[in-house]
């Protein structure tokens, strides 16, 4: 999962190469080799959505109207933050795990303009360092799920493995396979989404506008949140990219 901040660091600092450690004799002094870090600033873009609604309908609905709308209201919001979340360039918004620039880093592109192929999978799982493969799940749009499950390995045996208990997830290699329908179809990543910071400027608000709308017999609801995701460390996170024709 994404580490979210409800409280919104303005800075975050990014991994921009590693150190190492070294073989030391006794009472030899320790070698210094310190991380390089560069920071990434997360800004407070807004997100929003409004509904207008007659007086009458408000006040004879034969059901929670105003529950139904911010049950509306947090759909329509997550929506667009998912979509973000993985596909934002950043500007005006957050700067998404699959963005071109602060993104995830290409593991493997496909030999195909229009297939993968199990090899192709397995290479992708191995350009993840295995540090992060201990958390890592696969994420995929339903379309290149789909072309996963009919996978097959060099014995004619399907990589998919589908969940025989419920509440557990289909797997490929052992590892946990999410679905977004924002995820592209041209991609498939495979990585330790722990990386990806969100950060949160407050918490979500919810506004009823009695008067703006008063003169039409209407009254408003507005809904909005401030928030930003960046990925620190892009090498967490890999993509399998079908080649372009």
């Amino acid at each position: 999962q994404p580490s979210r901040d409800r409280h919104g660091p303005v800075n975050s600092p990014v991994v921009a190469s590693h150190g190492s450690a070294a073989w030391m004799e006794e009472e030899d002094a320790y070698t210094e080799s310190d991380e390089a870090f560069t920071q990434v600033n997360l800004d407070a873009h807004k997100v929003g959505t409004l509904i207008k609604v007659s007086e009458e309908l408000l006040q004879d609905s034969a059901f929670d109207l105003e529950s139904y709308i911010r049950s509306e209201f947090s759909r329509r919001i997550g929506d667009k933050e998912e979509d973000a979340f993985l596909n934002g360039n950043g500007t005006h918004k957050p700067t998404g795990i699959l963005n071109a620039t602060g993104g995830a880093q290409v593991g493997v592109t496909t030999a195909s303009a229009t297939a993968i192929t199990a090899d192709e999978v397995i290479d992708l799982f191995y350009s993840l360092k295995a540090p992060y493969r201990k958390n890592a799940v696969f994420l995929a749009n339903d379309a290149c799920v789909a072309e996963l499950r009919k996978l097959k390995d060099n014995n004619g045996a399907y990589i998919w493995q589908p969940s025989y208990q419920a509440g557990e997830p289909d797997r490929i290699l052992g590892y946990t396979v999410h679905t977004s329908a924002y995820a592209p179809e041209n991609a498939i990543a495979f990585g330790d989404y722990s990386y990806y910071n969100i950060g949160d400027r407050g918490t979500r608000s919810f506004k009823q506008l009695n008067e703006l709308f008063a003169g039409n017999g209407m009254i408003g609801f507005v809904a909005k949140e401030r928030v930003d995701g960046k990925l620190i460390l892009p090498e967490a996170v890999q993509l399998l990219k079908l080649k372009t024709e």
